[in-house]
């Protein structure tokens, strides 16, 4: 071999290594931003959780910034409500609609449907709150709450709960769709061939080998759901008290931080509680992205749904 040819073989060995180690450089910083988020949340909300135990910030009721009570409960409790409502309403319909795409429904119809579920996921949070408060807020009011004969505004658990359910419909649907398509045909040509009808091949079948893959969607909705934050601020009523209906008014974390964030910032210790919030609501999603990666990676299914 030539000079002139081991002159190019090495520079192209040297550009290849450059660009796999630049590569490596950037998804390892792409990862090191969690935990430089997470650093900067924990040390700029040190001065709260030094004047206050982190028990009376995580348990107290008693929120009166101006007097130096941080009780973050009422807004936890907010957020837990209307993210379990939302999930309770989507993912029974959420589930349905990907078992008919993926095994019931022709391809011309999965052909129109898929783009308006993208369209979905396209829409502004905004846009959802402005349908909410013209929807669903007044149904609310003037149906769903005199039918239990209960005095509601419309601005409510409920209404937060619906609005989230609908943003977070595109999300587990195409995740599920995909799931349920990666099951293996012959698992179905098998279960046929033995005598099981379609419905009970899904069932007992398909459902079971796609169940891990499933509930991992199911957790990424509900992390996607706990950060969702314009919407549901304009339709739950924003009120700092522990609900304890679907139609009492909720505070979440979100909106917490997204209402006061840059305002009353002369109150001493208010901008460290919310950024404390912020550092909750970072844990609790991050928490949540962990446990689905370990429902995939501890089942049978990680080995062919990651290939």
């Amino acid at each position: 071999m030539s000079e002139e040819s081991l002159g190019v073989q090495r520079r192209r060995l040297f550009w290849d290594r450059a660009s796999e180690k630049l590569l490596y450089l950037l998804v390892i910083s792409s990862g090191l931003i969690v935990l430089l988020i997470a650093a900067t949340l924990y040390f700029r909300s040190r001065p709260v959780l030094q004047m206050q135990p982190l028990r009376s910030l995580l348990f107290s009721l008693d929120w009166h910034p101006s007097r130096g009570s941080f009780g973050f409960l009422p807004f936890i409790a907010g957020t837990l409500w209307v993210t379990c409502v939302a999930m309770a309403l989507a993912i029974p319909v959420c589930l349905l609609t990907s078992i008919y795409i993926a095994e019931y429904a022709p391809k011309k119809f999965r052909e129109w449907i898929n783009p308006l579920i993208d369209i979905l996921a396209g829409i502004p949070s905004v846009v959802y709150g402005i349908w909410g408060v013209l929807v669903i807020v007044p149904f609310i009011k003037e149906w769903l709450a005199p039918l239990f004969h209960v005095s509601s505004t419309g601005y409510c658990v409920l209404a937060g709960g619906m609005v989230l359910a609908v943003m977070v419909f595109p999300f587990i649907i195409h995740l599920s769709t995909e799931i349920l398509k990666a099951v293996p045909q012959e698992l179905r040509d098998a279960s046929l061939a033995l005598g099981a009808t379609k419905w009970q091949t899904i069932k007992n079948v398909v459902m079971r080998r796609a169940m891990p893959g499933i509930v991992a969607a199911i957790v990424l909705g509900i992390s996607r759901a706990l950060g969702e934050t314009i919407a549901v601020m304009m339709v739950v009523g924003n009120v700092a008290r522990l609900p304890k209906s679907l139609f009492d008014p909720a505070y979440p974390l979100p909106a917490l931080i997204a209402n006061n964030y840059g305002e009353m910032m002369s109150i001493p210790l208010y901008d460290s509680a919310l950024l404390f919030a912020s550092f909750i609501l970072l844990l609790v999603v991050l928490y949540f992205n962990v446990v689905s990666r370990m429902i995939l990676s501890g089942s049978k299914w990680s080995s062919y749904y990651y290939g």
